[in-house]
């Protein structure tokens, strides 16, 4: 425990910090979380949501400077794929079937030509 009265006040003030990055931190892994959870259950729309809310908390992190700026940009980054690859894989199964029937009337009208 420091003696002198400046080292003492610089003890609480960093106490206080490390608080408050700890609690930025802790907000940001758990948007994080949901978002991943929302993913792998499969929702879409509460991916997208949970996608938006966890992006904010990241650059309020990055703002605050608990994470470093390029780590928000990876962070960001790495969700939008996931939310990319999930949407595309919703998308990709309506498209099939839509495709499916439009090459089935193109054949018929072939065929009756």
């Amino acid at each position: 425990m420091p003696n002198i009265k400046s080292a003492i006040k610089r003890v609480k003030v960093i106490e206080t910090k490390t608080a408050r990055n700890n609690s930025i931190k802790s907000g940001y892994k758990s948007a994080v979380k949901k978002f991943e959870s929302a993913v792998e259950a499969g929702n879409a729309e509460e991916a997208q949501k949970a996608f938006v809310f966890a992006t904010k908390k990241i650059d309020q992190a990055c703002t605050k400077g608990v994470i470093v700026k390029n780590t928000a940009a990876r962070k960001k980054s790495n969700l939008a794929k996931k939310l990319n690859a999930m949407t595309a894989k919703s998308t990709k199964s309506t498209k099939s079937t839509k495709t499916t029937k439009s090459t089935k009337s193109a054949k018929t009208t072939k065929t009756e030509e």
